[in-house]
């Protein structure tokens, strides 16, 4: 009876109360959604196994990032893919494509690749972790992401004009950091 007594004094009131707001509120924060990435935040980083190797955003740092979601089964994606690639061949080493397929299989990501190869870097986040720490809400989704790591614009879907409007941001974000290197002693 002592036993049963000294436990309920010992979790009862204040401790007790306490003990739950902490696990309530740890719960809460774990299901909570992702601030998205906006311009003038951060990127998040992150490591995902990619087709040859593991990608990881921080590679990358000192190039501008063309950072796009995507997954299997988006027609919009489907279209942006060849113009990914001529992205890439276009600015060279300047620009870096990372395309980041969000679907729970990788053999639907491969069979996509085989109808319609990237030629930029791929990489796979089937736990969607990566998608939700961005903040992802439609396919597809993109970030121009600067040399530091900064964000600088967030697209989402790829309509006619979307080439267009990424070309003219990434020509002014290399513009911009060209100046900047100029200034540096």
């Amino acid at each position: 009876m002592t036993r049963r007594m000294g436990w309920k004094m010992r979790w009862h009131g204040a401790p007790a109360r306490a003990c739950f707001a902490l696990l309530l509120a740890g719960v809460l924060a774990a299901s909570a959604p992702a601030r998205a990435a906006a311009p003038g935040s951060s990127a998040p980083e992150f490591k995902l196994d990619g087709l040859q190797a593991p990608i990881a955003l921080l590679a990358y740092r000192g190039k501008l990032v063309y950072l796009d979601f995507w997954a299997s089964w988006c027609a919009p994606c489907k279209r942006s893919f060849p113009w990914m690639g001529e992205l890439q061949k276009r600015h060279g080493g300047a620009v870096q494509v990372i395309a980041i397929d969000v679907d729970t299989s990788r053999a639907d990501a491969e069979r996509f690749l085989a109808t319609t190869p990237a030629g930029f870097t791929v990489a796979f986040d089937p736990s969607g972790a990566t998608a939700k720490a961005y903040a992802i809400k439609g396919m597809p989704s993109s970030l121009l992401i600067d040399a530091n790591g900064q964000v600088l614009h967030v697209h989402t879907g790829f309509t006619a004009d979307t080439p267009a409007q990424v070309e003219s941001e990434i020509a002014h974000a290399l513009q911009r950091s060209s100046k900047e290197g100029k200034s540096q002693p």
